[in-house]
């Protein structure tokens, strides 16, 4: 606990020592405000500009959220078919991997066409955006059930379900994890992507709007607060991590920091 509490004193130390330093260099070097703007001007700003803010973090988190559970409804049940099914492995995981490489700025406008200009083109980006680690890591999980468990649980007459639900489904969940939290992180930038693409609210726009207008200040606020909303989600994805799988060897350390 006292190490978990001295890293993040000292990662907020570091951070206002970051600042103190930005704002000095911006002030004694003269840099105009439209290329580096000080803290302390990107603060003033944000604070007056906070409603607007607020309105379109609103919208980008509901979108980032959408995308990010669509991912998780379909990329988990995907995963198992994939890893307990050679052939559906063989037929559909070249699809998965191909859909992955290709550049979603380039889907964008196709998306637009099919759904127009609402939620559901910024959703199937942040979707397709984060389905790939998903189902990668969970495959990866149900791959690496221990052999020996699996024979022992079936000497002892454990059917497929009972083993599925007691032996292989825990035993993925760490590897699952580590898909959600992937996409977790990457589900802020796809929310982003969508909006540059095709949007006219949400931060992305609000991005490009103040870009624009050279009002660089709001600029950085609007990409710090998309940042803030992409930690707050990624912890939360670990949250429940430390609630779904307290035993696994990965949360050993905080129990015995505790």
């Amino acid at each position: 606990m006292f190490e978990k509490n001295g890293g993040a004193l000292s990662s907020l130390a570091t951070a206002i020592a970051l600042l103190v330093v930005w704002e000095g260099a911006t002030r004694l070097l003269g840099i105009p405000t439209y290329l580096l703007p000080a803290p302390s001007v990107i603060a003033s700003d944000f604070a007056r500009n906070w409603p607007r803010i607020a309105d379109s973090s609103w919208i980008t988190t509901l979108n980032m959220v959408a995308g990010f559970v669509l991912s998780v409804l379909v990329g988990i049940p995907l995963a198992m078919a994939l890893a307990y099914s050679p052939q559906v492995e063989r037929s559909i995981y070249p699809i998965v991997v191909f859909l992955q490489i290709l550049p979603k700025i380039a889907i964008a406008p196709l998306f637009i066409v099919w759904f127009g200009f609402g939620t559901m083109p910024k959703v199937l980006l942040v979707f397709l955006l984060t389905f790939f680690p998903i189902v990668v890591n969970t495959v990866v999980g149900f791959k690496s059930v221990d052999p020996g468990v699996m024979e022992l649980a079936r000497s002892t007459g454990a059917g497929a379900l009972r083993t599925f639900y007691k032996i292989r489904f825990p035993s993925a969940l760490p590897s699952i994890f580590v898909g959600l939290k992937i996409a977790a992180a990457l589900a802020s930038t796809a929310a982003v992507v969508a909006e540059f693409v095709a949007s006219d609210s949400g931060l992305g726009y609000l991005i490009i709007t103040y870009n624009g207008q050279l009002a660089t200040p709001m600029v950085f606020a609007t990409i710090i607060v998309l940042g803030v909303i992409g930690l707050v989600f990624y912890f939360l994805i670990e949250f429940v991590e430390r609630l779904v799988v307290p035993w696994h060897v990965s949360m050993r350390g905080d129990q015995a920091g505790a």
